[in-house]
């Protein structure tokens, strides 16, 4: 990213740069054995890679700077970018960043800070999603909430689901949110991991906000 400027702060959050993190590793084994020899996001859907629907959704939402997250199998997901569109084009600018030795998600998110790669605020996603949502009220709901709350530090953003049979996928399980209705913010998120436990939980999924910033 570019040097910020010395002049004030109007001038610096106007010349921002939006940029995405793009989760190339799942930090799961539920495709096992079929991701021990290739990485989820090259996996096929309509014979094509679950991460160009990602990389298509986010340069569709303008995002300008794509940090593509490696862990496992980091050199097939480096030669899939080499030989596709991204890296030959300007915009968005699409780098990857490797760090093998990260086991979750936690850890991922801190070898990144440690790296200093990131300076303002950023979008993170999973390199398997595939959506056509607009990030545009999001963002400026998280923006927004960051101006008046210097405390707050992220934005969920979750999508309901009404049918019994999108709750659980592939072994998912059941989610519990508790959300406070006067201002959206994330009071509880829990997995439920037992059958009982999953049975006490509302029918519908929740979406909620918190703002924040990096």
């Amino acid at each position: 990213m570019a040097p910020k400027s010395k002049g004030g702060g109007a001038e610096e959050k106007a010349k921002e740069v939006l940029t995405a993190v793009l989760l190339a590793d799942s930090f799961t084994q539920r495709f096992r054995p079929i991701t021990v020899e290739k990485p989820k996001v090259l996996l096929p859907l309509v014979n094509v890679p679950l991460l160009e629907y990602t990389l298509e959704w986010l340069a569709m939402n303008k995002v300008e700077e794509i940090l593509v997250f490696c862990c496992a199998h980091a050199d097939q997901i480096k030669a899939h970018l080499a030989d596709s569109k991204w890296l030959k084009q300007r915009s968005p600018r699409v780098s990857t960043v490797v760090s093998t030795n990260c086991l979750s998600l936690g850890e991922g998110m801190r070898s990144l800070d440690q790296k200093d790669i990131i300076k303002g605020t950023f979008i993170l996603v999973s390199g398997d999603t595939v959506s056509n949502m607009d990030l545009g009220p999001a963002l400026a709901a998280h923006k927004e909430r960051a101006d008046r709350d210097k405390d707050a530090i992220m934005t969920m953003v979750m999508k309901p689901t009404h049918e019994p049979h999108q709750r659980l996928r592939l072994g998912d399980t059941s989610l519990l949110v508790a959300l406070d209705s006067s201002n959206q913010r994330l009071l509880k998120y829990q997995e439920l991991d037992s059958p009982a436990a999953a049975a006490g939980a509302p029918r519908d999924g929740s979406s909620g906000q918190h703002g924040g910033h990096h």
